[in-house]
């Protein structure tokens, strides 16, 4: 292993290496890096998997993947469009009971307590919402600590009849083999009647809790050193690489031809998921080979998108991409009934041999919300027992599938199994990448709600900052980055975390972090970070810039893209993005050719001169300050940057009016889910129609 790292390194490092100008390198006439557009073949390039399952004529292929960690080949009927399943096989882990209670004594317990939940939600004696809800769930708790597995029907039972949500979304969202085993985890060791307890009811419903807010941080307690008074200045090489940056893959092996392609509700282009103002058996909007706008990346929008990054960067094997970042999300958004481990094992495997193949240059992926099962679920270790490895499996399997694809060595590959799939590693160029596993910062992981009042309840961050500290000890550059973004409009991530990441950012930028890299909304956006937690926001304080990796998935309403930096090998600064896309409005009326993947825009083109910004300067935090201070004098501006935002999908709504404006500006200010929330809300995404006043 070591000599083959060697070997990739040298590789690289004698491949591109050239003055800004890339001359001789596969520059196009236009002063692109490469082509300014790729139109993909129509049929699906076979060569990429070694074998297929037969499939029937106009549908996606099912490759037969062979999982060199797992030793198994998948089998079809886990992709298969046809025989989609309708319940996840996995194991359910449940929290040892303090007692060990027989089983008519355990039904009894359930019983009890329904009837007592059942009091408290019929009560009107309580002051408001928050303390009802936080009643409900002291009295539940003593049902998860002495009968845990009888405890998601119990919650199905509630949620019917109270009509918390339709008997069906009841299933889906509290079955023990969807995530009724993870709420009764929660239930069992969260403060429930404390601060747990009202991040808990607020995630169920924001009418039940205000939102908590921001607990007080001792910033320097979590820091080995204070931040040097000198710090190294970085200065620029003169010579530029390329480094992609994908994000949001969400490839679809269940993708049916032909099938709905406007489906009710959730993910279309499926065989079982109509469009109920039809008549039964109708399809208004057949699903094109290629994608649409309520369906995630099929086999050959996938390959397209791959096929068609060498062409447009300029790249090949011989002169290849320096290193690629890949901000996670591999999974298809299918509900949790219809996923299982196989299924995110199958495409872990699937995207990243691909990556392998078309993609020169080592990969650094990280861990998105959706590679995990359940969906954006991940343990911390500090769970008692069995709980805090339930999903080792993961961090095991995606660590191995890298390091054989030879783009980490085995110390990463260790601690990457060992830090849920995040790891530190210096690459060929002298960079190091930085990742961590933003699922312990993320709403949707219900984990999360233990212990709310520690912003590092897994360790990550301490795993961060350590590495951050060598690094600045060594004299290193770092890019930092993960899947689901620190801030933008506050609505992702927990704020405790959120709080505490945007100290790490400030603690050590901008004389070790370069940039920092996201993925997770599907679109292309960006934000700032500011010294003083943001207090002051200028072109002076501003520190790191956080970039958003626009997706390959059209999912919802929004083209299939992604993005090449041109990265200075001395200082690490970003100093030119190019951003491309497929327009899949087009995709119904192909016939001879495949999805032309097109240049969009130049980011030192389309902000630049209104920012006045040297052509000789970085796109690092300052030139995004300046940005919005233009777009502050010029909205038009905004609607351009509004307009780039869905990768100028037709389906985007314009950004034209004052409020809307005020918002984005103040969107790219913030990163945290502090700053966020302060920000006008209804203008975050461009994948519906704008709900802020004044829009």
């Amino acid at each position: 292993m070591a000599l083959a790292m060697a070997q990739l390194t040298l590789a690289h490092q004698s491949s591109y290496g050239g003055p800004p100008s890339y001359g001789g390198h596969g520059q196009s006439s236009t002063g692109l890096p490469g082509a300014s557009s790729y139109v993909a073949p129509t049929g699906f390039p076979t060569s990429a998997f070694s074998s297929y399952y037969p499939v029937p004529s106009g549908q996606e292929p099912q490759p037969a993947l062979y999982d060199p960690v797992l030793n198994i080949t998948y089998p079809l009927n886990l992709t298969n469009p046809d025989t989609i399943p309708d319940h996840d096989p996995d194991p359910e882990y449940f929290p040892v009971p303090i007692v060990n209670l027989a089983a008519l004594d355990q039904q009894s317990v359930i019983a009890s307590v329904v009837a007592e939940v059942g009091s408290v939600i019929l009560s009107t004696s309580f002051g408001s919402n928050c303390s009802q809800c936080l009643a409900a769930l002291s009295v539940a708790k003593s049902a998860a600590q002495l009968a845990p597995e009888l405890v998601p029907q119990m919650f199905v039972d509630l949620c019917v009849k109270y009509k918390f949500h339709s008997n069906a979304t009841c299933e889906e969202d509290f079955a023990a083999d969807t995530f009724g085993a993870i709420w009764t985890q929660v239930l069992a060791f969260a403060d429930v009647a404390g601060t747990d307890g009202r991040w808990i009811c607020n995630s169920l419903s924001s009418t039940f809790c205000p939102f908590p807010g921001v607990a007080p941080l001792n910033v320097t307690s979590y820091f080995p050193s204070p931040k040097p008074t000198n710090p190294k200045v970085w200065k620029p090489s003169g010579k530029r690489v390329k480094v992609l940056h994908m994000s949001d893959f969400h490839i679809d092996p269940r993708y049916k031809v032909g099938a709905e392609g406007n489906c009710s509700s959730s993910l279309c282009c499926r065989g079982n998921n109509p469009n109920t103002a039809l008549p039964v058996g109708q399809i208004g909007m057949p699903a094109p080979p290629f994608g649409a706008y309520k369906c995630d990346t099929p086999y050959d929008l996938g390959l397209a998108a791959l096929q068609s990054v060498a062409t447009l960067t300029g790249t090949s094997k011989h002169d290849p991409l320096a290193w690629t970042i890949y901000t996670g999300d591999l999974v298809a958004h299918d509900p949790q009934s219809q996923l299982s481990r196989a299924f995110t094992e199958y495409a872990e495997e699937s995207v990243y041999s691909m990556f392998e193949k078309y993609l020169t240059g080592p990969v650094f992926p990280v861990l998105g919300n959706h590679d995990s099962n359940p969906e954006a679920i991940d343990a911390p270790h500090s769970l008692p027992g069995n709980l805090s490895q339930q999903m080792s499996w993961n961090y095991n399997h995606v660590a191995s599938l890298w390091r054989l694809n030879g783009w980490i060595d085995d110390a990463a590959e260790a601690e990457a199994k060992t830090h849920y799939g995040g790891y530190s590693i210096k690459n060929h160029y002298g960079v190091r990448m930085i990742t961590f596993n933003s699922d312990f910062w993320y709403k949707s992981n219900f984990l999360n709600y233990i212990n709310t009042t520690n912003p590092d309840v897994s360790t990550s961050f301490a795993f961060v900052i350590s590495e951050l500290d060598a690094a600045e000890k060594a004299g290193e550059r770092v890019w930092l980055f993960a899947h689901v973004l620190s801030g933008w409009d506050g609505s992702n991530p927990l704020a405790n975390p959120s709080n505490l990441f945007y100290a790490i950012v400030e603690r050590y930028s901008p004389h070790v972090i370069a940039n920092v890299f996201w993925g997770h909304t599907h679109e292309d956006q960006v934000m700032i970070y500011y010294a003083n937690n943001g207090t002051v926001q200028s072109r002076d304080t501003a520190l790191s810039a956080g970039w958003i990796g626009p997706s390959v998935t059209p999912l919802t309403n929004l083209n299939s893209g992604f993005r090449l930096y041109e990265v200075d090998t001395g200082n690490f600064e970003i100093y030119e993005a190019y951003t491309y896309y497929a327009d899949v409005n087009s995709f119904s009326s192909l016939n001879a050719t495949g999805p032309t993947y097109k240049f969009e825009y130049s980011t030192r083109d389309a902000y630049g001169p209104a920012a006045n910004w040297s052509s000789a300067a970085p796109l690092n935090a300052t030139f995004w300050h300046a940005v919005t201070e233009a777009m502050e004098q010029d909205h038009s501006l905004v609607a351009k940057f509004n307009t780039f935002q869905g990768k100028s999908s037709v389906k985007s709504p314009n950004c034209t009016s004052e409020a809307c404006a005020e918002a984005k500006v103040c969107y790219i200010r913030s990163g945290s889910v502090a700053l966020g929330r302060k920000c006008p809300q209804g203008f975050a995404s461009v994948q519906s129609a704008y709900t802020g006043k004044n829009f």
